[in-house]
């Protein structure tokens, strides 16, 4: 396979403090040697050494590809009409899901797919080269496992949500619905998926239902993670770090108890203030649970009711002027967090041995991302070696 060097790199954000400066690793006029779809070797663009082809990035920075570990993808309809009564005053529930899961349930595969595949595209231009992204928009068996199959085509990282709210069709029998779930809707989602999620909130699962759920889907090989303390103070959190979740999303309202159970487990909190931003809710306070010493990611919650955006620009510009994030850690949360929200050590680092994802900006440093907000500075982006964009 041919080698690549990309040379003349500004400031070049490997997530490993061991290669340069500080928490992100800093190397200053660096360069990447790219050996098929892995990173060969990082270093001073002097010390590169010889490759069968050259890219000059002509000073830009370069990044780790964005790790976006929490979407919600796979869906039909619109609700332009939901955000715009809610941007003129009306309040947010869980309800509003409903819409798509009718609009879902009517689409034919080949229309989800290429409603996948747009946001998919409209994310990579934006330098995310990993994406998690969920069912949650059929609630029925047979629509849940066909949104799996649709997203395991073109992700890896595949979440079974059949437990995002008690389907219209058991409005009435709410502990049918999830005997449905933790039986043959799990039967026919598990082998499309790797993970297991619940929207564990008022008006969604309460904590029983949730720990049922994800025991279910933790026996069938699905690991867990949550929808947790999102609009209100629950049980989330809690049963997340007990259930050894790889994640807990959302983490909006916390408590002492909360925050420090996240301190001291391996559940990583991520953060999605996008959701925040869209329904003008209170935002996560990422700077409690930094000093903590919690494990901190930032995604974007791409859907089309409460966070109606792929880029993670954007929530990392909220993270650090609306969170109390600094620019430095709002990147590797976003990077190297995300990764460890997915609990994967090959992507989110730009270190030797691990996949070749990286974006080029165009700008000399990758605080632009939150000094420069709206602007699109992602100028290239590699994905496994290869250039997307």
């Amino acid at each position: 396979m041919a080698t690549t060097v990309i040379t003349n790199i500004s400031s070049l954000v490997t997530n490993d403090p061991s290669l340069g400066e500080g928490t992100l690793g800093l190397i200053r006029d660096a360069a990447v040697v790219i050996d098929g779809d892995r990173v060969a070797w990082v270093g001073d663009t002097s010390k590169a050494p010889a490759t069968d082809n050259r890219v000059d990035a002509e000073g830009r920075a370069a990044i780790p590809g964005f790790v976006d570990s929490h979407s919600h993808l796979v869906f039909a309809g619109d609700r332009t009409a939901e955000f715009n009564a809610r941007m003129s005053g009306q309040s947010y529930s869980a309800g509003g899901i409903r819409t798509t899961v009718a609009a879902t349930r009517a689409a034919t595969d080949a229309a989800l797919e290429a409603n996948l595949l747009r946001y998919l595209r409209e994310a990579l231009r934006q330098g995310t080269t990993t994406q998690e992204t969920k069912s949650g928009y059929g609630l029925t068996v047979e629509d849940e496992a066909r949104a799996l199959r649709v997203a395991a085509a073109h992700t890896d990282e595949v979440t079974y949500l059949g437990a995002h709210i008690v389907s219209p069709d058991y409005a009435d029998d709410p502990a049918g619905y999830v005997g449905l779930v933790t039986g043959p809707m799990l039967d026919a989602c598990a082998p499309h998926a790797r993970w297991v999620d619940v929207f564990c909130e008022k008006g969604a699962f309460d904590g029983d239902q949730a720990r049922a759920i994800l025991t279910a889907g933790a026996a069938r090989g699905l690991i867990p993670r949550i929808h947790a303390n999102q609009l209100s103070h629950g049980p989330g959190v809690q049963l997340a770090v007990e259930l050894g979740a790889a994640s807990a999303d959302h983490c909006t309202h916390l408590t002492d108890a909360d925050v420090d159970a996240l301190a001291n487990g391996r559940t990583v909190a991520t953060l999605l203030p996008g959701a925040e931003f869209s329904t003008r809710a209170q935002w996560p306070d990422a700077r409690r649970l930094l000093d903590a010493g919690a494990t901190v990611a930032l995604s974007t919650d791409c859907n089309p009711g409460s966070s109606f955006t792929s880029s993670m620009p954007f929530c990392i510009a909220l993270a650090v002027r609306d969170m109390g994030m600094t620019p430095d850690e709002a990147l590797w949360s976003a990077t190297a967090g995300g990764a460890a929200a997915l609990r994967r050590t090959d992507i989110g680092h730009l270190t030797p041995g691990t996949r070749a994802d990286l974006a080029l900006l165009d700008a000399p440093s990758h605080v632009h991302l939150a000094y420069r907000p709206g602007v699109p500075l992602v100028s290239a982006v590699w994905r496994a070696g290869v250039r997307e964009v």
